[in-house]
């Protein structure tokens, strides 16, 4: 739909129990932008199942993964996708690795806790699930905002929210008029 002005390599990561919305959402809408996005399961197998069951066949698998090839990792969220994303540890040990790089993190509904959890968000504005504002340590919340934007972390609340935290993303990459005209061609209100 668009031609990407940025040769960055976007990477989701899935775990059993994601949430496909949210997971998705971010897929398509960085694909119509002419984001290269790929999706990657935590697992040895590239098969992810949802936390609704539905069977997910990822892109590659974590192990398979050079994390040198991409710009920006992705976190979404969905229980018991959440939990499974935070223990695993190469995901962890990349995600502190590109914060300390200068590179982008973006992490919607619980997935920002696992952001807090490794301290990335110390004095920071984020957004999560409501639900999970208990464990934002060290975060500056914005109660209600849907997608939050700060520096280089990108956080989001939740999955009726999966829009705007897409749209966050092309805004990051790509301007916000960009951002808007991709809102204006998907109907996006």
């Amino acid at each position: 739909m668009f031609q990407a002005s940025t040769e960055k390599k976007v990477a989701v990561f899935l775990a059993d129990g994601f949430e496909e919305i949210e997971a998705l959402t971010v897929v398509d809408l960085l694909y119509r932008a002419g984001i290269p996005v790929t999706t990657v399961s935590i697992g040895e197998e590239r098969e992810v199942v949802s936390s609704h069951e539905i069977t997910v066949k990822a892109n590659t698998t974590i192990g398979a993964l050079d994390f040198a090839q991409y710009d920006m990792i992705v976190l979404p969220g969905g229980m018991p996708g959440t939990i499974h994303l935070k223990e695993c540890q190469a995901l962890t040990e990349q995600v502190s690795a590109f914060h300390r790089a200068g590179k982008p993190l973006a992490a919607i509904c619980a997935a920002p806790t696992i952001l807090a959890e490794l301290g990335l968000l110390e004095g920071k504005p984020a957004t999560c699930f409501p639900d999970m504002e208990p464990q934002m340590k060290g975060a500056v919340l914005t109660h209600g905002a849907v997608a939050v934007t700060d520096d280089r972390i990108i956080t989001g609340r939740g999955m009726g929210c999966a829009i705007p935290f897409s749209l966050a993303i092309v805004a990051y990459y790509l301007g916000q008029e960009t951002a808007d005209l991709l809102a204006g061609k998907i109907v996006y209100e």
